[in-house]
């Protein structure tokens, strides 16, 4: 069922029902300004996609007809309950997982394998190689995918190490890291390889809640420095809201886009006020109490 929200002057920056654009939405004397969206091409776009997976006794849908838009500088959430298909989203932009049909392009490309214009976060702290160091791990990718000469991939790892914290760990092997360390690393070795999309899959899922809040923060300030273009997956309403500038809320399974939510307006320091909380109340009611 489509919606047909009325919703109160404050909560209109909030919510976009789905085919609207999220950045065109203002508000008149307040500080929020965004871009048009429809004043610039997406550099992600997915359209109509099905994804399918097979078992031992049938084929699972594991979304359907999902399209949607990732603009330059976007922080783009994927959202849903456990089993909507956003992993799945994730890894089909990522090029592991092709649609049954419909299509994902980058850049006006359709996307049909993996490449490295997409570098994936996983959640899982096994993610490195734990024969190498800190910084080998970082250089690793430079250097397999022929993106940069050793010194050069040396160079550019010392410098994405730097801003995620760990100079003084170049040379420390992951057994000997915290998780939120190792997480650190994985993100300094995707942000190495500068691709157009990072894409992040509950990478601070298995954290502890200080370190899981410490990371987030990083995570914000890292895209202040450099403005990158983040596509996230979480099924925490509260971690969208902070580290999102737009939300896609999917369906239960199959996934299906049930809205999407324009949150740029909100921050870390923002997750106790009455409009976070009113707004993180809205987006449960449509997860779960509306029919698809």
């Amino acid at each position: 069922m489509s919606h047909s929200l009325t919703l109160p002057f404050q909560a209109q920056r909030d919510f976009v029902e789905k085919g609207s654009l999220a950045a065109t939405v203002t508000v008149p004397g307040t500080a929020i300004e965004t871009t048009p969206h429809f004043a610039m091409e997406p550099l992600l776009a997915v359209k109509n996609v099905h994804l399918e997976y097979a078992t031992d006794k049938s084929i699972v849908r594991a979304t359907h007809d999902v399209s949607f838009n990732v603009y330059p500088s976007d922080r783009f959430i994927l959202l849903g309950p456990s089993g909507c298909g956003k992993s799945s989203l994730l890894k089909s932009v990522a090029g592991f997982l092709p649609p049954h049909s419909g299509t994902i392009e980058l850049d006006g490309k359709v996307v049909s394998k993996a490449g490295p214009d997409r570098v994936v976060v996983f959640q899982e702290f096994d993610q490195l190689a734990p024969w190498k160091t800190v910084k080998q791990n970082v250089m690793f990718a430079l250097l397999a995918s022929r993106t940069l000469g050793k010194k050069e991939a040396a160079e550019r790892a010392e410098h994405y190490l730097h801003k995620v914290g760990l100079n003084r760990f170049f040379d420390a092997y992951p057994h000997t890291l915290s998780g939120g360390m190792k997480q650190r690393v994985a993100i300094a070795r995707a942000m190495a390889m500068e691709p157009k999309v990072l894409l992040m899959d509950e990478p601070f899922a298995a954290l502890d809640a200080l370190t899981r809040r410490k990371m987030q923060e990083e995570l914000l300030a890292l895209w202040e420095d450099t403005k990158f273009t983040l596509m996230f997956v979480t099924h925490s309403i509260e971690e969208a809201l902070v580290l999102g500038n737009r939300i896609l809320l999917l369906s239960p399974h199959p996934g299906r886009v049930k809205a999407e939510i324009n949150s740029h307006q909100f921050s870390l320091d923002s997750a106790g006020s009455p409009e976070f909380q009113a707004t993180a109340q809205r987006i449960h009611h449509l997860l779960f109490n509306e029919q698809a």
